[in-house]
């Protein structure tokens, strides 16, 4: 056993990723996600599964890395740009928590037009008449317009729940020319904004969507509006909408990701009623969390047998390796 490569995880993966690497690799879990930790950790791996953020300057410190493999989709986890420059093959785990999270975003639309937890903890807290006078300010979601900012694999899936599911008319803002369902409207993002009901985010995080969500752009919002970001928190500027939420300028917002991870206990979200907070939870169920483990496992598994993985995010390394291309 001594002599097997070394998997290093920031987080424990679902036990059929571990499986699927039982006797051909060690497994070494983090005891915790801090940056000191993966620093000292880093130098006895020779290949990293991420699951959350991992510190921009650990690949300054010797190591024998040969793959790093993302348990999930976002790379902004990751600091590729180094990982590249030394040789590092990248791979993710696209769209293997694409139902999750536009199943959440599905969920949390319903939960803001027909207040469920609210109606709950009333009725529970005050009795039937109070709790039932609540659906005075409830509504259906038929009818209503969602834009979706970043029309990817979760996007797509969330505009098909929406249209055929509920009826609902679907905007979308995404740059480039990337095949679309015909029942999306692709429009800029400007007229998204102003004429959407909900506003669904599912944009990765780079410097162009760094707080693309800001105090001008929830201006262009309705009223009556409600924000929705499954995406990453950095895509929203976070004082801007509690501002526009506590001033009611905007009806409501679910928020899944946050700038700071875990939430910090004085965050200008938490004395607010009007939004709908999840602990980064949005792309974790059981199915999804299967999928993406064992997506990365297997990817660990080409990259120990030399074997280009399924989803190379940095390519270049491979073909200097003098490997054709997949």
């Amino acid at each position: 056993m001594t002599g097997l490569p070394v998997v290093l995880c920031t987080l424990p993966m679902h036990p059929a990723g571990d499986a699927l690497l039982a006797g051909k690799a060690r497994i070494l879990v983090a005891p915790d996600t801090g940056a000191d930790t993966l620093r000292r950790l880093v130098g006895d791996a020779d290949y990293l599964l991420v699951r959350n953020h991992l510190p921009a300057d650990l690949l300054d410190r010797p190591h024998r890395l040969r793959g790093i493999v993302r348990n999930g989709t976002g790379l902004d986890m990751i600091p590729v740009e180094a990982a590249t420059a030394q040789s590092i093959p990248v791979a993710n785990v696209p769209g293997a928590n694409a139902q999750a999270v536009a199943e959440y975003c599905a969920g949390a639309m319903l939960e803001l037009a027909r207040r469920f937890g609210a109606m709950d903890r009333k009725l529970r807290d005050q009795g039937w008449a109070q709790a039932r006078a609540l659906s005075a300010s409830t509504f259906e979601i038929s009818g209503r317009t969602l834009g979706i900012v970043g029309l990817g694999n979760v996007g797509q899936r969330l505009a098909r729940i929406a249209h055929a599911g509920f009826g609902m008319r679907v905007l979308g803002y995404q740059p480039g020319d990337a095949p679309m369902p015909d029942f999306v409207e692709l429009v800029p993002l400007e007229a998204l904004l102003g004429a959407s009901d909900f506003v669904s985010l599912h944009c990765p995080l780079t410097e162009e969507t760094r707080h693309l969500i800001d105090a001008r752009s929830l201006a262009l919002m309705k009223p009556s509006a409600f924000l929705l970001n499954a995406a990453r928190g950095e895509v929203v500027d976070e004082a801007a909408l509690a501002d526009a939420l506590a001033a009611r300028r905007l009806a409501g917002a679910a928020v899944d990701v946050f700038t700071e991870q875990p939430l910090r206990r004085d965050h200008p979200f938490l004395p607010l009623n009007n939004i709908l907070l999840t602990p980064h939870a949005a792309a974790l169920t059981e199915e999804s969390s299967r999928a993406m483990s064992t997506g990365a496992a297997r990817q660990i598994l080409q990259l120990m047998a030399g074997q280009r993985p399924d989803h190379l995010v940095n390519p270049q390394v491979w073909q200097a390796r003098g490997e054709v291309a997949a």
